[in-house]
């Protein structure tokens, strides 16, 4: 599903008249989404899963092509873990 075709949907489900509305939720979920994991905060969204901020440490690893040791730097990135009510009805 792309973005335009959540957007028609939110659209159709939430009963709205106009697209420029259904983008408008579309878009302000997303950037407070965005915006906490930004300020290292969680998302928790009942039954359906959580948002939060992975740390990774610095370590070692090696370049597949040259055999070669390499420091890979310390990092942070965004996780995403399903709720109960998402995973049964994917099931």
């Amino acid at each position: 599903m792309s973005k335009d075709e959540l957007i028609d949907l939110v659209m159709e489900k939430a009963g709205l008249d106009s697209k420029a509305v259904a983008q408008r939720v579309v878009n302000a979920v997303f950037d407070g989404i965005t915006s906490e994991l930004a300020k290292k905060g969680e998302v928790n969204i009942t039954n359906f899963g959580s948002f939060k901020v992975s740390y990774r440490k610095a370590r070692m690893g090696v370049n597949p092509k040259t055999g070669e040791k390499i420091q890979i730097a310390a990092s942070t990135a965004p996780k995403f873990k399903a709720g109960k009510g998402l995973k049964d009805a994917v099931k």
